[in-house]
């Protein structure tokens, strides 16, 4: 049961996994490490987000009031994940995973009566960490290993006078934040009980920093201007606990609680004026997941879980215009000899968030994921 029911556990939590809080798209989940033997997986996710808003009775209403409606202003997107690990000993454990972890994808459509329509944002950063785990007793593992972070992007922002001028750009913005990377590091504990699939795991990822350099051009009373400049920012450490154990017969119940320390994490944007800062967090957030699995047969099993994350509630950037979620995901996996596959759809409902300074307003929106893994052990 231990085998088949940790890979079920896992789809419904990892695959087709949608945004959370901040721009976080993965945790650097670590299951992988606890496979038996030489182990190697390849993941894929896609994610469809609708995530729209309006302004509201705070929007002037000599630019237009409330009911300026923004169009959905979120990008579908896909992710990739690798992960490989051997035993190098009975005790000692190497592995080795690149991890989608950040993303954003913001487009305000420029069809929209929108003030931002035309503003958009695409932001990339993924993970790749060398992880080691040491089984100091037969049932606690300590695990650690280095984390090398990279981040980089875009950002175009447009602000329109409505209605008198519509179209007309009074404030324009556009900069690349080149491509950077800093090291990290990875450390935790788990307690296995393998008689009764018992696992508890906690796990600390250290913050990063990125000096980015950053070439754009802003428009000033001169007109446009192209300026060369750099802003830094700082990635969020974490803390995971993660659980799952058997409660009957072919049957785990498991769960996982995140903290990320995402108010220490503000994006300036060199030159941009009254735009500054374009991301910025109030409350660090904090994910809950709870789910069950269940063996159906010696090839199949599933799993089903519900997430949530609390919302911050105050006023969000313009550029991730969400807060909190709660979602339901199922997940199912097939094995055959040394291969498993694992597939996983997640609903989202995506929590209200107020943006536009506090007069725009955003509800009613939700995500979709899909997701497929193949594991080969060896």
């Amino acid at each position: 049961m231990k085998n088949t029911m940790i890979v079920a556990a896992c789809a419904a939590l990892s695959a087709g996994a949608a945004q959370a809080g901040g721009f976080e798209r993965s945790g650097l989940p670590l299951g992988f490490m606890f496979e038996a033997g030489t182990y190697a997986e390849l993941s894929y996710g896609s994610v469809n987000p609708s995530v729209s808003g309006q302004t509201n009775a705070l929007f002037p209403g000599a630019l237009g009031g409330a009911g300026l409606r923004s169009g959905d202003v979120a990008g579908s997107y896909s992710t990739v994940g690798l992960a490989f690990k051997t035993d190098l000993s009975d005790k000692l454990a190497l592995g080795l995973t690149i991890d989608p972890s950040f993303g954003a994808d913001v487009l305000y459509p420029t069809g929209s009566n929108y003030p931002l329509r035309g503003s958009n944002a695409r932001l990339r950063g993924e993970t790749l960490a060398l992880i080691a785990k040491y089984k100091v007793t037969d049932n606690v593992s300590v695990i650690g290993g280095l984390r090398s972070v990279g981040i980089g992007g875009n950002v175009s922002l447009s602000t329109t006078t409505l209605p008198a001028a519509p179209g007309v750009p009074v404030n324009f913005y556009n900069a690349s934040f080149g491509y950077t990377r800093d090291i990290g590091y990875v450390i935790g504990v788990a307690y296995e009980k393998p008689e009764i699939a018992l696992r508890v795991g906690l796990t600390y990822a250290s913050s990063t920093t990125h000096d980015l350099p950053v070439t754009g051009v802003a428009l000033s009373s001169l007109g446009p201007v192209a300026f060369t400049s750099s802003t830094e920012v700082e990635l969020p450490k974490s803390l995971t606990l993660d659980f799952q154990s058997g409660v009957a017969a072919d049957t785990l119940v498991f769960g996982s609680i995140r903290w990320v320390d995402w108010t220490s994490t503000t994006l300036i944007a060199p030159n941009a004026g009254t735009a500054n800062p374009l991301v910025s967090y109030s409350k660090d957030t904090i994910t809950y997941s709870l789910g069950v699995g269940r063996k159906f047969s010696d090839a199949f099993s599933g799993a089903i879980s519900i997430g949530y994350e609390t919302s911050a509630g105050g006023v969000v950037g313009n550029l991730g215009p969400t807060d909190g979620f709660r979602s339901i995901q199922v997940g199912g996996t097939y094995t055959h000899e040394n291969m498993k596959i694992t597939a996983g759809v997640r609903y989202v409902d995506v929590g209200d968030a107020t943006a536009l300074g506090g007069a725009g307003s955003f509800s009613g929106n939700k995500a979709i994921g899909v997701g497929v893994k193949v594991g080969f052990t060896f």
